[in-house]
């Protein structure tokens, strides 16, 4: 339970982690956040392999210069508070010369899906957009068509029984992200482990993980390109449903499998919807 509140305090992932770096390096000194973090930011960045979520954090590196220590002793420090507080969430290894390695558990990301799948995640609002920012007409279509495809398969489920919803999703007015399920997607199998092991269910994950840390934890800048991040997730999207079915034989097999792709299409309609109508300034098409 506490896991779950936690992680729901957080649209990001990037967020969580950050949290608990902080409170890990207080232990050390009390200016020492400050020091760390002068420029405003935990350094902390995404691995590259989709096949797990990974941040890896260079805070002990940068401690060590006006702490006068070592790295890699800073580093098991903030490590061995890591794992007595925050095990749950993540597992930690310490990498040479300084490198702290997270990596988040199934549990946290399990509860982090659901949140996005039910639209119970709360991505910050955009201030004074423009009408429009999109660049490129033909992305635009193939992003309006993800989304489009994901609500309706979704509601195909709904009609054939596959996933139930509350409340009412035939209005054309209502988003999928806005009706709750009844009872949680089960995205974890007995193991505790993500049913979603597909290399292409794991970079459709990693795709969702990226574009949330950037909408939370981009400095403002302009650096993200939405409407690029926006088509990556939409291009994900068409990989991970030419390679993952949740009808046939899935369906009859395997239907714990078939609900989580389907909270994993939820999650993404989600997202599409936030970037359409938040970050590119156009209404997001329920059909095409």
């Amino acid at each position: 339970m506490h896991q779950r509140l936690l992680v729901s305090e957080y649209a990001a992932t990037k967020q969580l982690v950050c949290s608990q770096l902080v409170a890990a390096l207080n232990i050390y000194t009390s200016n020492g956040v400050i020091v760390c973090i002068e420029d405003g930011k935990i350094p902390l960045f995404k691995g590259r392999d989709d096949g797990e979520i990974l941040y890896i954090s260079g805070v002990a590196l940068r401690l060590s210069k006006s702490q006068n220590s070592k790295a890699m002793e800073l580093a098991d420090g903030i490590a061995a508070h890591l794992l007595a507080t925050s095990s749950d969430f993540f597992n930690v290894q310490i990498v040479p010369p300084g490198w702290i390695h997270l990596k988040l558990t199934h549990s946290t990301l399990a509860v982090w899906l659901q949140n996005l799948a039910v639209g119970s995640a709360t991505l910050e609002k955009v201030q004074g957009r423009e009408a429009s920012l999109i660049q490129n007409p033909s992305r635009l279509f193939a992003i309006q068509y993800a989304h489009a495809r994901c609500r309706s398969l979704v509601l195909l489920a709904q009609r054939e029984g596959l996933i139930k919803l509350s409340g009412s999703v035939t209005d054309g007015s209502l988003a999928i992200s806005d009706v709750i399920a009844q009872q949680p997607i089960p995205w974890l199998n007995c193991d505790q482990r993500l049913r979603l092991n597909h290399p292409d269910e794991a970079h459709l994950i990693a795709e969702l993980v990226q574009v949330v840390d950037d909408w939370e934890c981009s400095d403002g800048s302009g650096s993200v390109n939405w409407e690029k991040a926006a088509l990556n997730l939409s291009q994900a999207f068409e990989t991970f449903w030419c390679n993952c079915r949740i009808w046939g034989e899935v369906k009859i097999s395997s239907p714990e499998l078939a609900q989580a792709r389907l909270g994993l299409l939820m999650a993404t309609q989600f997202v599409l919807r936030s970037l359409l109508e938040e970050k590119l300034g156009v209404f997001a098409l329920l059909e095409l």
